[in-house]
């Protein structure tokens, strides 16, 4: 299906279908005079089709039960013909199968797979739109040369299926397709099309505020320099520390400017100097504006919601990601984060949800690496950083030092994503040998952890991939690289990935089990969000306490009965009026 712009204000330019292998077709509905000649002018290209009166032809068969519609990247037709009345189903997605096969190893656009999989690579797939800043929008194509384009990807995408399915059993994945892919289509349609409301006001003020402490920052920031300057400006503010104040750790990049990365300044600021501690701050606030206060009032619709869009097989761990806009990566542990997220509201009559997985992934790795001490205190349901932190240090629980208890926690999390000494003496604000000390001792006390480390290295050396518990496969085939810079990267990301991948696969089982679940309870919730590992529903404010506990009771049984967790899942499930009171 060929749209332009934003998801939700797109228009349908028109569908390519393919009934059989080598019979393909392209219907026209919304093409500008002109083709690509003149890009700003012209009414609609003449012999097209009554885009509503063929969408209502076609309704039968998009709907039909007993029909499969077979396409590469269907969420983004789901959502186009959901908005136009027509649920799409049943589908068969060519880019999910790809994504469960090949996640981390190649690409897995449309162009890719024929490339890779099929004889040849049809000539028109290649031209029809272009590349890059060249490339046309769909819309300003003339039909005739949109329609080798569209008629071809069906085809392909039907003489894919045809290969690639074979090889979902063939290579043990298909019920990751099954189960943890092809539902999802859906279901994040639906997500998509719903939004979240986003009260403008709020947004405003923010705006302002952060305005104000920019301001505030940068005052302080020329006192500390000497004097004003771009902060902006990486070679301005690289002169400034390393060559007017000689500032330590200095490295030139291959320009020849002074590096400025937030590695060199957080070392700088772990080791007391506070303009480039002031330097983050102004940094993070600048980030927040520009990127959420500022912009998300431009993706707005009448009803001031607000829109993202998820990618389904963007990550190799199976993590959905959010863009136009970016949804997860408001910061949640920074008070000004959590800010925007107040900006977050149900609408009218109306209630959020926010239903958030408890240290899930240390769950899961106290599963994987099956580490007693870890598995028992998540059964007994004792606090996990303030258990390790009297592992390690030898300290009691009652009247820990919340001070230690952090510490705990750091490296609890940190261990996790192969933190090393000297990230976890930046996070800590301590001397990177004191952090070496911790990060030895902790695997001097729970050497299970480097075990299982080890051996998914090997695993992965061995066999190019690492999996979840679900059987989904994460490829790594750099993990052999000749760069020990690379090969240190991928070793790291491997390990990653079979924990935070787990992890993705427990909350996708989740989300496919929750309109079942809510519709037979009676209850109306309607899931609007996913950011990693939690949940966000809107629901009629008098349903909000009926439906806290089947979400969390959903959640919390997603595993089953495909896998049995040696230590139970806990789900923090609350509601609010905005996003942030109720996470």
């Amino acid at each position: 299906m060929a749209g332009s712009g934003l998801p939700m204000r797109a228009e349908i330019c028109g569908i390519g279908l393919a009934l059989a292998p080598g019979r393909s077709a392209y219907l026209p509905f919304r093409h500008l005079d002109g083709g690509d000649a003149d890009l700003l002018g012209g009414g609609l290209a003449g012999d097209q089709l009554d885009g509503a009166a063929a969408l209502a032809r076609l309704k039968p068969v998009l709907e039909g039960r007993s029909i499969l519609k077979v396409g590469h990247d269907l969420k983004q037709a789901a959502l186009q013909l959901a908005r136009r009345g027509i649920a799409l189903a049943p589908v068969d997605d060519v880019m999910l199968m790809a994504y469960a096969l090949e996640a981390g190893r190649r690409d897995v656009t449309l162009l890719g797979l024929t490339e890779r999989w099929l004889e040849h690579t049809p000539g028109d797939m290649k031209a029809a739109l272009g590349s890059g800043r060249n490339a046309i929008p769909y819309e300003r194509l003339a039909p005739s040369r949109a329609a080798p384009y569209a008629a071809e990807a069906a085809d392909a995408a039907l003489r894919l299926a045809a290969i690639l399915r074979p090889r979902l059993v063939a290579e043990r994945v298909m019920t990751v397709y099954e189960t943890l892919e092809r539902p999802l289509v859906p279901i994040l349609a639906d997500m998509e099309r719903a939004g979240i409301t986003v009260d403008r006001q709020i947004l405003s003020r923010l705006s302002h505020d952060f305005a104000q402490t920019m301001a505030r920052l940068e005052d302080g920031i020329a006192e500390l320099a000497g004097g004003p300057f771009n902060i902006g400006s990486p070679k301005q503010l690289g002169d400034i520390l390393f060559g007017k104040m000689q500032l330590p750790g200095g490295k030139k990049t291959k320009t020849g400017a002074w590096s400025t990365d937030a590695d060199i300044l957080e070392e700088l600021a772990g080791q007391g100097h506070e303009l480039p501690r002031r330097i983050l701050d102004w940094r993070q606030v600048s980030k927040l504006k520009s990127t959420y206060t500022d912009a998300l009032p431009d993706y707005l619709d009448d009803a001031s919601r607000v829109h993202t869009t998820y990618a389904l097989a963007a990550t190799p761990t199976g993590r959905l990601s959010s863009s136009d806009p970016n949804l997860q990566n408001i910061p949640v542990r920074t008070e000004l984060g959590r800010k925007i997220r107040t900006a977050f509201v149900a609408a009218p009559g109306m209630t959020l949800i926010s239903a958030d997985y408890s240290q899930i992934e240390l769950r899961v790795l106290a599963h994987m690496a099956d580490i007693p001490q870890l598995r028992q205190a998540f059964a007994d349901g004792i606090d996990i950083h303030a258990m390790t932190a009297s592992e390690m240090f030898g300290v009691p629980v009652a009247g820990m030092d919340p001070l230690v208890r952090r510490r705990a926690k750091a490296i609890n999390f940190g261990i996790i994503y192969g933190i090393s000494a000297f990230g976890l003496a930046n996070q800590l604000s301590i001397p990177r040998g004191e952090a070496k000390d911790y990060i030895d001792r902790y695997f001097l006390r729970f050497p299970g952890i480097r075990d299982y480390m080890e051996s998914t290295k090997a695993f992965c050396r061995e066999n190019g991939f690492v999996h979840t518990v679900f059987g989904r496969k994460c490829h790594y085939p750099a993990i052999t690289s000749r760069n020990p810079a690379e090969r240190a990267f991928n070793e790291r990301a491997a390990i990653n990935a079979t924990i935070q991948g787990s992890a993705a696969d427990i909350i996708r089982r989740a989300m496919a089990r929750m309109g079942p679940a809510l519709a037979e309870a009676g209850l109306g919730a309607r899931m609007l969000l996913q950011v990693h590992d939690e949940l966000v529903f809107e629901t009629d404010a008098d349903e909000a306490m009926a439906t806290l506990p089947v979400v969390a009771r959903v959640m919390e049984q997603a595993p089953e009965p495909a896998v049995r967790l040696a230590v139970p899942l806990q789900v923090d499930a609350r509601a609010a009026r905005d996003w942030e009171a109720a996470h």
